[in-house]
């Protein structure tokens, strides 16, 4: 069987901080109050995305990886990581606000946790009037005085909150404290992992009185102290690819699609596009996909060329 333009069941996951705009603003067939995330395409064990689409319907993507190893992933991507998928893609819903955060990088994760470290960024599809995000330190700080604020419950006092609206972007280095405020809809892509260190979580308890684990040892070495710049600032030509993080683990371009688009790319990596706004269509060996807000496909690496029409704005990742 040929690959094709993959969709994924969504994987939906339920969080304390989670609500409804995932159905109300992504069209989602969310059940519950407090879906928090959407994993579109995972590869995190015991949460590996199955397709949804043509020939290979129900097959995940370690059985397509098996199949179709270099067409599938790409000759640079199988240098890199061999047959790991390295990326988790997800539309996230906050409706109140999540924990403060932060993410080991590669060398930590690996020694205590055998994962990747996780690097990601954030495209703001949505944000209510007001919406904020907690994005590292104000200043330089160090281990002392931060231990100091968060034992005197005001570590807030020395972070960086950041009046958000849609169309922002911010890039998140391993090890960068943040938080996605309430009233916040976001398009994340990160390394494939699902290793978070939480050290605060606004003194918030469930019905019977217990607060979330915190991780407060483990996040002490993994933090950096400095002050940082993750928002991004990238250009919007229409019609065009638009570079918005180019690192290590993942690019991303932005493409503000008016019409038509002819998209192509060399046969050396896998591509992902998730639609963010809008709606648009292609054509691929006779068959139509029609992608809407919310919706996200992989394109296996052998497919080089295709023609986008429609008026969306689309993520376009890829390694």
């Amino acid at each position: 069987m040929k690959l094709y333009p993959l969709l994924f069941d969504p994987i939906f996951k339920e969080r304390i901080w989670g609500g409804t705009k995932l159905k109300t603003y992504l069209n989602k067939t969310i059940t519950s109050g407090i879906t928090g995330e959407s994993w579109e395409i995972s590869t995190v064990p015991n949460d590996v995305s199955v397709v949804s689409n043509g020939t290979l319907k129900g097959k995940n993507i370690n059985e397509l990886i098996a199949l179709y190893g270099e067409d599938f992933l790409g000759k640079s991507v199988i240098e890199r990581f061999g047959n790991e998928f390295p990326l988790l893609f997800k539309f996230i819903d906050a409706k109140e606000d999540l924990s403060i955060q932060l993410h080991p990088n590669d060398e930590l994760a690996k020694k205590r946790h055998n994962s990747f470290g996780k690097t990601e960024m954030w495209y703001v599809m949505q944000a209510d009037a007001n919406a904020r995000l907690v994005v590292g330190f104000k200043e330089d700080s160090n281990k002392e005085a931060y231990l100091n604020h968060l034992q005197n419950k005001n570590l807030v006092a020395i972070l960086n909150e950041v009046p958000v609206k849609k169309g922002d972007v911010f890039f998140l280095e391993t090890g960068t404290i943040h938080a996605i405020g309430a009233g916040i809809v976001i398009a994340e892509i990160q390394q494939t992992s699902d290793i978070t260190y939480r050290i605060y979580d606004w003194d918030r308890v469930d019905a019977n009185g217990n607060g979330r684990e915190l991780h407060t040892d483990l996040a002490l070495d993994a933090i950096n102290y400095k002050k940082t710049d993750s928002k991004i600032e990238y250009s919007n030509t229409i019609n065009d690819s638009n570079k918005v993080v180019d690192c290590s683990y993942f690019k991303t371009n932005f493409i503000s699609l008016k019409g038509s688009f002819n998209w192509q790319k060399k046969q050396e990596a896998f591509t992902v596009l998730m639609c963010t706004e809008g709606d648009f269509e292609f054509l691929y060996e006779g068959d139509k996909y029609v992608l809407k807000a919310g919706n996200t496909i992989l394109l296996p690496a052998v497919i080089a060329h295709l023609t986008l029409q429609g008026d969306a704005t689309i993520l376009e990742i890829s390694i």
